[in-house]
C-alpha cells in the first residue's frame, strides 16, 4: 500500500458491502461482483481480535467516527493493514442509512506496537470460555490503557502519528 492510496468502502446498516473503490477492489483481489452485497467481515482477518469489531460497532451505532489498525485478509489468503476510519452515513433527513469506512496506510512503526497487542488480546479471546471472549480481550486492552494512562482513541491517533 502507498500513502497516496484510499480504500474506500460504503455499507448498508447491517454491514453488506454497497459500494468499494478501486483500490478497495485491488486490495481485497475480489472482484466487485464479488464484492457487493456481501458482509464487510469477508475480508476480516482471524488474526484480528473480536473486540476491536466490537469497539468499532459499538461507536458508529452511536453515531461516533472511530480509527482502528485493521489487518485485513485479501482473497488468495494474503493480508494488507490498514489504517481505518469508520463513519456512520446519513442521508439528507439525517436518517443512518449506513457506514463508510476510509482506510489508508498504517504507519509500519505502529503496526509493530497494534500487532503485539493484539496477539495478546487474541489469545486471552481464544483462551477464554465460550461466550467470554470479549470480556477477556477487553481485560487485555483496558489493563494495556490504564498501564498507559491513555485512552483507546489517544493510543491510535498516537501510533499513526509518530
Amino acid at each position: 500500500m502507498r500513502e497516496q492510496d484510499f480504500i474506500v468502502s460504503k455499507t448498508d446498516l447491517t454491514g453488506r458491502i454497497q459500494y468499494g473503490n478501486e483500490t478497495f477492489i485491488e486490495f481485497s483481489g475480489y472482484e466487485e461482483k464479488e464484492l457487493l452485497g456481501q458482509p464487510q467481515n469477508i475480508i476480516r482477518h482471524s488474526d484480528m481480535p473480536r473486540l476491536i469489531f466490537k469497539l468499532l460497532w459499538d461507536h458508529i451505532t452511536s453515531d461516533k467516527e472511530i480509527f482502528a489498525f485493521v489487518k485485513n485478509r485479501s482473497k488468495d489468503g494474503g493480508f494488507y493493514w490498514v489504517f481505518a476510519q469508520v463513519v456512520p452515513t446519513f442521508n439528507r433527513q439525517q436518517q443512518k442509512i449506513g457506514y463508510t469506512s476510509v482506510r489508508r496506510m498504517p504507519n509500519p512503526k505502529a503496526i509493530l506496537s497494534i500487532s503485539e497487542l493484539y496477539e495478546k488480546m487474541l489469545m486471552a479471546e481464544k483462551q477464554a470460555n465460550a461466550g467470554e471472549e470479549i470480556a477477556a480481550s477487553t481485560a487485555v486492552l483496558n489493563e494495556f490503557l490504564t498501564k498507559n494512562n491513555i485512552s483507546y482513541d489517544f493510543l491510535v491517533t498516537m501510533l499513526q502519528a509518530r
